[in-house]
């Protein structure tokens, strides 16, 4: 009984020590930055682009890349993913405003050329900021939010509080630890979790077009956390389900054109 005992105490040690390195690692398993090196967007391949370094509600200075439309285009705004940067997405921004369509790319706080550290907080203050840049050149009508993996939350939120003309979510999830709970079932993530991004409790507001697009075979963010959350949402919704579509790879199955027929009415 003595060696169960002990062998008990170890084990339990053993998971309160590893729910601490959790709970104190959580943000940086969270925003694995890829670089906090800064590249101009001629530097990336996106030749027209300006950067501009904008001053959020709490002092910080991130980066936007904005890239105006041609007459009559609309301007997406974008929020990237939480391993993403904006010179790795310059082919993809390069597709994306083929067509005229102009752009306005967030590099959140504590990526690439951005001070800070990120938080849910503190991505949402980096949209607020990303929002009003965009606002004070163009009308919101033709805005479209387009928001990526991560960046789903900071877009939902945004377009449950502002006017927009249009949004985009490409492989969103109800909230963040709804999907941590479910990768980290013997954890108790819920009590854990300090960024939690409740896209399900904000979706309900927003009342402009809605696109959902998500991969059948994603493993990141599993295609039910997209579906539940399309349920909640308002009409009028439109969900594009790519049946061999993971979770980074949906341009490869027709996103961009998908999201280009939703942005031009058809």
């Amino acid at each position: 009984m003595t060696v169960l005992k002990w062998i008990a105490i170890i084990l339990a040690a053993g998971y309160l020590a590893g729910l601490l390195l959790l709970y104190v690692k959580q943000r940086a398993m969270l925003f694995p930055i890829p670089t906090a090196e800064r590249t101009a967007p001629a530097a990336a391949g996106l030749s027209g682009a300006e950067e501009h370094v904008l001053t959020t509600s709490d002092g910080e200075k991130v980066i936007v890349w904005h890239l105006p439309p041609k007459p009559g285009r609309p301007v997406i705004l974008f929020f990237h993913g939480n391993g993403d940067s904006l010179a790795g997405l310059s082919g993809r921004f390069r597709r994306i405003t083929a067509d005229g369509t102009g752009l306005v790319a967030l590099s959140y706080r504590g990526y690439a050329g951005s001070s800070g550290a990120p938080t849910e907080d503190g991505l949402l203050r980096d949209g607020a900021a990303a929002y009003s840049f965009a606002a004070a050149r163009y009308e919101p009508q033709r805005l479209v939010l387009w928001g990526f993996s991560l960046g789903t939350g900071v877009a939902v939120a945004l377009a449950s509080e502002h006017p927009i003309g249009r949004l985009i979510l490409e492989a969103p999830y109800t909230s963040l630890v709804d999907v941590a709970a479910s990768h980290f079932r013997f954890v108790p993530v819920r009590l854990l979790m300090r960024d939690r991004f409740h896209s399900d409790e904000r979706i309900a507001s927003v009342t402009a077009p809605l696109l959902i697009m998500h991969g059948a075979l994603d493993q990141t963010i599993p295609i039910a956390f997209g579906e539940r959350l399309f349920t909640l949402a308002r009409e009028p919704k439109r969900f594009v389900r790519i049946d061999r579509g993971g979770h980074n790879d949906l341009d490869g199955f027709g996103a961009i054109e998908a999201a280009r027929r939703f942005i031009d009415g058809n």
